[in-house]
């Protein structure tokens, strides 16, 4: 089914022909969802941009425009408002017929991508011998989420975690693990990930105060990016112990992805020199090879370089990242490629896409897209972290928030005098508390830093994850006590919208397929949550004013599909957003 949205931008394109004449062909009609209720569904803003142009008072332009409009068959007719708005009312038969096809269609009725692309997204991207902390949540959870929904469009989407697993970093810990510790580089799994996060950071605090040991790591960097069988056989040690704990993080979260770490792309760094070379690009400076960039300067007002080899031979994130993209253009044919990062590497990848850009390495049909966000904030407006200074780590998170929602959970049975096995509070609190923290991270924009709550992201009232699950249990409660059978009722069933607010939910239930299509653009997960609460804040009036087991039939059939379609509505938005549902809280 042709989204309503779409039908109508179709339809408006027409009657500007129609008015006007072939040269307004491809204009964009400007339809949009209408801002207030009062107003109708949808307003045609188009009359006022086109006033210039056609040399004509809008009110004028909106009346040639609707005098050619065809939409009888679905919509009321147009009215003009203001200086030339066109206010559009839906047809609630038309309504209703949409609603019975979406109830019918295990899909609910939503189209897959017209285009389909191969979409590669790089997200998450731990670093090896380092534990995963709040940092990671915002990239791995809003990467997860823009991925199901692509792929629920029918997009073929690559899942990349570039994680860190080569470079300076390995040359210091290898380095200082030789004189500290050397058996950690030979026999698997002496030290648990905690040492090892310990031995990393005093290896730090060794490379920025000693000289020479900054050199002997530096040197162990080089051998490692040259293959050297000792340097190589530790690093995998330590490599494979970090998976197993990332492991733990991404099935908790049911998060899936293919490990494609910078290591990965090591035999491909010395073609990328080579083609810069070719093309004239790179230029030597203090003895590294380099491309000038343009629109970037350094702190004197002077060109930045971006450095693809370093004088030592050694190559960084720049190189790799030039490597990486050109591989995800060229072997996984990629036409669109998104990176899930902190707004701290806008520049990096701006640069590096400058580079690939002069080389001629990225196709005008490939996009090329950085997905930054925020801070993780702690109640005191400033970064989340331990009371003693330490960067939250993620597993104790999760956890906490598992914990807190197992309390309220118990709680609340105490005060209903409700008994649940052991296995049901399990899940409900795993299920609730997990939701929590995505729901809560991704329910914000993400280019905004935002305040981490527990209170607040476990409340039931709210734009939470709580509250959006609580509707789709109230439905499953309506099924259990009127023993009914949604899939019986879904063959033949009719919808009949009489009252205003079975009216408002109609709508708002027409709206997830144009929802989809603009995160899919806009890579907003947030549109999606704004949506699915407003369908529960919708759905409740809807329960509290519209009687659904007690009405005579056929609205009793009726309001019963409302509620199922609503329940279905809630549990895909909330899957596509990497939350499960369930039957009972």
């Amino acid at each position: 089914m042709e989204p309503t949205l779409e039908k109508l931008k179709s339809k408006f394109d027409k009657a500007l022909v129609a008015a006007f004449g072939q040269n307004l062909a491809g204009t964009d009609p400007i339809v949009v969802p209408a801002s207030n209720p009062k107003f109708g569904d949808y307003q045609c803003n188009v009359a006022m941009s086109l006033a210039k142009k056609l040399k004509d008072k809008p009110r004028a332009i909106a009346t040639q425009i609707i005098d050619n409009l065809d939409i009888t068959d679905f919509c009321l007719s147009p009215e003009i408002a203001g200086p030339g708005f066109i206010n559009i009312s839906l047809k609630p038969e038309y309504i209703e017929t949409c609603l019975e096809a979406i109830i019918k269609d295990k899909r609910l009725n939503i189209s897959p991508a017209k285009n389909p692309q191969r979409v590669v997204i790089d997200f998450s991207s731990p670093n090896i011998a380092k534990e995963m902390h709040v940092g990671h949540l915002r990239s791995t959870i809003i990467g997860d989420s823009l991925a199901r929904v692509l792929e629920f469009q029918g997009h073929d989407v690559l899942r990349l975690n570039h994680v860190g697993d080569w470079g300076t970093q390995f040359g210091m810990l290898i380095t200082y693990l030789r004189e500290a510790f050397p058996e950690a580089l030979k026999t698997a799994d002496v030290l648990d990930i905690g040492d090892l996060v310990a031995f990393y950071k005093q290896s730090k605090k060794r490379f920025d105060e000693d000289e020479n040991f900054k050199e002997k790591s530096r040197k162990e960097v080089v051998s490692l990016q040259a293959g050297a069988e000792d340097s190589n056989y530790a690093w995998q040690l330590l490599c494979n112990q970090s998976r197993r704990e990332f492991k733990v993080i991404y099935d908790l979260l049911d998060i899936k992805l293919n490990e494609r770490g910078e290591s990965f792309y090591n035999s491909m760094l010395s073609g990328i020199v080579e083609g810069l070379n070719k093309l004239g690009l790179l230029e030597e400076n203090d003895g590294a090879q380099c491309v000038f960039l343009e629109g970037f300067t350094n702190k004197e007002g002077e060109p930045l370089p971006l450095i693809v080899q370093k004088s030592d031979g050694g190559y960084n994130y720049a190189t790799t990242d030039l490597a990486a993209l050109v591989h995800r253009i060229e072997k996984e044919e990629a036409n669109r490629l998104i990176y899930v990062t902190d707004s701290g590497q806008a520049n990096h990848f701006a640069q590096v896409w400058q580079v690939a850009k002069k080389a001629d390495w990225i196709p005008e049909n490939v996009e090329v897209v950085h997905v930054p966000f925020g801070l993780v904030l702690g109640e005191d407006g400033k970064k989340l972290k331990t009371r003693s200074g330490e960067t939250v780590r993620l597993r104790d998170l999760l956890d906490e928030s598992i914990n807190k929602a197992r309390n309220d959970l118990e709680k609340r049975l105490k005060e209903e005098n409700r008994s649940e096995s052991e296995e049901f509070i399990e899940n409900a609190a795993r299920v609730v508390g997990l939701s929590a923290v995505k729901y809560a991270d991704l329910s914000q924009n993400r280019n905004s830093n935002y305040v981490f709550s527990f209170d607040k992201m476990l409340a039931l009232q709210g734009n939470t994850a709580p509250y959006l699950l609580y509707a789709y249990v109230r439905v499953q409660g309506i099924a259990r006590k009127g023993e009914i059978n949604f899939e019986m009722l879904r063959k033949d069933g009719k919808i009949i919208l009489q009252d205003e607010q079975e009216l408002v939910l109609g709508k708002h239930l027409l709206q997830l397929n144009e929802v989809l299509n603009i995160v899919s653009v806009e890579l907003l997960p947030n549109r999606l949550c704004e949506y699915l609460y407003e369908l529960s804040e919708k759905f409740n009036k809807f329960f509290e004013n519209c009687p659904v087991l007690k009405s005579e039939e056929p609205l009793r059939t009726s309001r019963l599909l409302l509620c199922d379609v609503t329940a279905r509505t809630l549990k895909l938005g909330l899957s596509l957003l990497g939350i499960s549902v369930l039957e009972r809280m």
